[in-house]
C-alpha cells in the first residue's frame, strides 16, 4: 500500500439516536464529539439514525403487509376479469 494516502482506522463509538444504545468498533469515521467508554478511555462519538438496535428487521418489529387488502385494492382498481 502507498503510504500517507489512507484514512486512519481507529476505535469509534456509534450511538443510535432513537434508542441511545452504543457500541465500540473500529472505523475511518471521525467526529468532533467524544464519549467516555466503560474502559475509561475517550473515543470519538458518531451518532446514527438507525442501527441494529432500532432497525425493524433486527428488532422483529417489521411491518406485515396485508396481502388480502392488496388483492382487494387490485380488484377495485382493475376489476375482476373472467
Amino acid at each position: 500500500m502507498r503510504p500517507n494516502i489512507h484514512p486512519t482506522y481507529e476505535p469509534v463509538v456509534y450511538q443510535d439516536r432513537s434508542t441511545g444504545d452504543a457500541f465500540l468498533t473500529r472505523s475511518t469515521a471521525t467526529s468532533r464529539e467524544t464519549i467516555e467508554w466503560s474502559d475509561g478511555r475517550t473515543y470519538p462519538l458518531v451518532r446514527v439514525d438507525m442501527s441494529s438496535y432500532s432497525h425493524p428487521f433486527w428488532t422483529g418489529a417489521a411491518r406485515v403487509l396485508d396481502s388480502a387488502g392488496q388483492v382487494e385494492k387490485f380488484n377495485r382498481r382493475y376489476g375482476r376479469r373472467r
